[in-house]
């Protein structure tokens, strides 16, 4: 197993350039790292040239670059084998398809130094499902991120059933030093904690919708306007926690217990037919007015590192990290 200590790595290497692993490739460059891609999409090295150029660089420029840090320090390969041969650290990031995964695993597994850490940006899949027949097993972990993954902190750091308890710590920390926020998971969830969080929102949406019940536009102003406001802040648990006032979470759920299990009834996911997402489609391009995906993700990198700052210096947007050092 790898002897590096996280902040000393150097060399990255990534697999698969899309919005995930290029962006990946950018979060590692922005602190000092040299990276290396291979994607065996011949229109990668374009692709992801102007998605760096156009949208990351102007939003990890703000961010601040460390020591060392240079878009000339990315490089495209010809090989999987040539980006990870004398890689200290790598990254997949192939299509969520399970033979694709297995196979570029077993190729990683196959090139890379023994004591390499591979890391999973899959968010469909477990490790159980992909280490199959792996030189290396206990070296692998999943790395389920955030999109955009230069600015979103959380990344859910997995292990598989035959992941070393060392493997998954130091992928911890390495994440953590690159200023991730890890959510450090030994038990396998399927679809993981923070998607699945999100797929329970998404189904009461689709519902609600589906049964003329709210439009897109007044769903999307309900979490906006309402709790996406606090869960900036804190978590839902925790929101819970003080609307039970001095008597915390044990007075919330005696008090409002039975009026809790009235929103449980839409639960089970509806049936997404071609109607239901045409409403979705059609409600998404009223909300947004058309303008080009492009330009709302400018605005976004920029209101997100706004609210990135002012949370920094927030004692309750802290609170859950004390908590998680304190168990390990």
């Amino acid at each position: 197993m790898t002897k590096i200590l996280p902040e000393k790595i150097e060399r990255v290497g990534i697999i698969g350039a899309g919005v995930i692993g290029g962006a990946w490739a950018a979060h590692f460059m922005r602190h000092g790292m040299r990276v290396k891609i291979y994607d065996p999409d011949p229109a990668a090295p374009a692709q992801f040239e102007t998605r760096l150029q156009n949208t990351i660089m102007p939003t990890l420029e703000k961010l601040g670059m460390k020591t060392g840090a240079s878009a000339a320090n990315i490089t495209f390969v010809s090989t999987l084998e040539q980006a990870v041969a004398a890689a200290q650290f790598v990254q997949e990031n192939t299509p969520e398809r399970l033979p694709i995964k297995i196979a570029t695993l077993q190729a990683i597994d196959a090139a890379a130094p023994a004591e390499t850490i591979i890391a999973s940006s899959t968010s469909g899949y477990l490790m159980s499902e992909m280490a199959i027949n792996l030189q290396h097993p206990e070296r692998c972990v999943v790395a389920h991120p955030f999109n955009p993954v230069y600015l979103m902190p959380v990344v859910e750091v997995v292990a598989g059933p035959d992941t070393s308890d060392e493997a998954h710590q130091w992928a911890v920390d390495f994440y953590r030093y690159t200023g991730k926020q890890p959510l450090k998971l030994t038990k396998e969830v399927p679809g993981f904690v923070a998607d699945r969080l999100m797929e329970a929102v998404l189904r009461e949406a689709l519902h609600m919708i589906d049964n003329d019940m709210a439009t897109v536009e007044e769903i999307d102003m309900a979490v906006r306007y309402g709790p996406g406001l606090r869960w900036a802040l804190m978590g839902p648990l925790t929101v819970l926690h003080l609307a039970g006032g001095e008597g915390g979470m044990a007075h919330c759920i005696n008090q409002f217990g039975p009026s809790l299990a009235a929103p449980w009834t839409f639960l089970p996911a509806p049936e997404l037919t071609d109607s239901l997402a045409q409403k979705v489609v059609d409600g998404c391009e009223r909300l947004t007015e058309n303008t080009p995906i492009a330009e709302m993700e400018a605005e976004r990198d920029q209101l997100l590192i706004a609210l990135l700052a002012m949370l920094e210096k927030s004692k309750l947007w802290h609170i859950g990290n004390r908590a998680e050092k304190a168990t390990r």
